[in-house]
C-alpha cells in the first residue's frame, strides 16, 4: 500500500502548525510591544508644565523660606535657581559653614527665594517639589536633596523630572501621595512667582544673589567673603561681631 497521501497529510499538518505558531508569536510580540510601550509611557509621561503668571496677576507677599532665628540681628536673602550650577556650587562649598557658623550661632536669619531662570528647563518643577515639601515641614530637606542631585533631574539629564523628584520626596520621608497631589496641582505657583517678582523688584540679575543687610552681592562667593559682608552688616546695626 502506498503511503504518499499520509506523508502529504503529515507535511500539510506540520506546515499548518508552523504557520499557527508564527501567527501566535507575532500576536504575542505585538501585545508585548504594546505593553512595554505603555509602561515606558507611564514612566516618562510629562508632569505639569509650570508657567510664570501674567504680570497683572495678584500675588501673595513674597516670604521665601526661613532658616534660623527670626530675631537675629542680620537678615540674609538668597535668590537662587535650583538648577543653577553656581547655586549648587555655593550650596556645596559655602553654605555648610554659613549654616553652622552664622545661622546656628544666631548672627543671621536666612531666607531663600526661588528665582527660576528661563534657560533652565526643570527649575520650575524643582521649585514646585520644594514648595510641596514645605507643606509637610520639610522644605530644607528637599532643598538639600535637590542641590545634591542636580545632575540627575536637571534639564541636561532628563525632560521628565517628576519621577526623580518623587523619589526625593520618598527619600526625605514625605507622605508621597500628598506630595504628588500637591505637585500635580501646581498649587504654589503664585507663591513661587511672588518670590521671583521680589527678585525682579530688587533687580536681581543672576543667581545666586545675596542681600546681606544693606548690600546686594552676586555670585557663588566664599565663606570668608560672605562672613565679611555679615560682619559689615552687624556693624551697621550696632551688633557685636562674635570672635
Amino acid at each position: 500500500m502506498s503511503k504518499a497521501p499520509e506523508k502529504k497529510r503529515s507535511a500539510a499538518s506540520s506546515a499548518g502548525s508552523k504557520s499557527n505558531n508564527r501567527t501566535f508569536l507575532t500576536i504575542l510580540g505585538i501585545v508585548a510591544a504594546g505593553f512595554l510601550g505603555f509602561i515606558v509611557y507611564q514612566a516618562n509621561k510629562p508632569g505639569p508644565t509650570a508657567r510664570v503668571l501674567d504680570p497683572g496677576t495678584p500675588l501673595p507677599e513674597a516670604t521665601g523660606y526661613v532658616l534660623g532665628n527670626a530675631d537675629a540681628p542680620v537678615t540674609v536673602l538668597e535668590f537662587a535657581d535650583f538648577e543653577c550650577p553656581a547655586c549648587g556650587q555655593f550650596f556645596t562649598l559655602t553654605e555648610p559653614d554659613v549654616r553652622t557658623r552664622l545661622i546656628e550661632t544666631g548672627q543671621i536669619v536666612y531666607k531663600f527665594f526661588d528665582y527660576p531662570l528661563p534657560m533652565h528647563k526643570n527649575t520650575w518643577p524643582a521649585s514646585h517639589a520644594a514648595a510641596c515639601a514645605n507643606e509637610q515641614g520639610k522644605f530644607w530637606e528637599m532643598h538639600d536633596a535637590l542641590f545634591n542631585t542636580q545632575d540627575k533631574w536637571s534639564g541636561l539629564a532628563t525632560s521628565r523630572p517628576k519621577g526623580i523628584l518623587k523619589g526625593l520626596a520618598e527619600q526625605i520621608g514625605l507622605d508621597v501621595g500628598q506630595w504628588e497631589s500637591c505637585y500635580d496641582s501646581e498649587k504654589y505657583l503664585e507663591s513661587i512667582t511672588a518670590n521671583l517678582r521680589e527678585g525682579e523688584r530688587l533687580l536681581v540679575g543672576s543667581t545666586p544673589t545675596f542681600v546681606i543687610g544693606k548690600r546686594m552681592v552676586p555670585g557663588s562667593i566664599s565663606y570668608d567673603r560672605f562672613k565679611a559682608y555679615v560682619d559689615s552688616a552687624l556693624a551697621d546695626v550696632g551688633a557685636a561681631t562674635p570672635q
